[in-house]
């Protein structure tokens, strides 16, 4: 995230250039107002308070927690060759489509973006987030970062912190449990890999979210 505290400008610009390609790209009859300021967004994005990192959303995934509500934002013909167990395929190009707006406006689930890498999960974000949803994260280094710390874990030294022994006994049973052929390791998948996860902020409404989408 140090590229993002050194050139706010810079950043802020490579913002309105990637929203403005996005918005041309969607129908106009498809967009609606935005509620928060490109320097809103900024702000945001520098905290980095939009990110749940690779162990964050295994456990949640291994947990099959329900609140948690992967969305896989690559062209269909990515998502049809690999997605993350119960993810659902919403193209960054369909994004603003009223079909999804009870999917992505809501207060009962935490939606995670998720592509190839993080930078199309994050036009998402910026997108939804600029409507005032809520609710919506990205997975940080998205699916290549997945392969190389969930599904791939690499074994740290002996000498390593108690901490970071822990964190690869988690990836190791987590690998197996979401297919990855990593053996199973003495620590069990519902050890905490002490990271909080962000839960649905309590509010008054609740919208029905929709069913999987392709």
């Amino acid at each position: 995230m140090k590229n993002l505290a050194i050139n706010p400008r810079i950043l802020l610009s490579v913002i309105l250039i990637s929203l403005g390609f996005i918005i041309a790209a969607v129908p106009k009859n498809t967009t609606t107002p935005f509620k928060l300021t490109a320097q809103q967004i900024l702000d945001e994005l520098k905290s980095g308070t939009q990110y749940l990192d690779a162990d964050m959303v295994a456990k949640m995934i291994v947990d099959k927690d329900p609140v948690l509500q992967l969305i896989d934002v690559r062209p269909q013909s990515e998502f049809e060759k690999y997605s993350l167990p119960g993810a659902i395929n919403i193209p960054l190009d369909n994004l603003l489509s009223t079909e999804f707006q009870d999917i992505l406006n809501q207060d009962m689930m935490t939606n995670v973006f998720y592509a190839n890498g993080s930078t199309r999960a994050n036009e998402a974000w910026m997108l939804v987030r600029q409507l005032g949803y809520e609710n919506n994260y990205v997975l940080m280094g998205g699916l290549n970062y997945w392969f190389e710390t969930i599904m791939n874990p690499q074994k740290p030294a002996t000498t390593s912190s108690d901490d970071e022994l822990a964190k690869y006994d988690f990836r190791m049973g987590a690998s197996q449990a979401l297919g990855g052929g990593g053996l199973v390791s003495n620590t069990t998948l519902k050890e905490s890999t002490g990271a909080a996860v962000p839960k649905p902020k309590a509010q008054g409404k609740k919208k029905t979210v929709k069913g999987g989408c392709s």
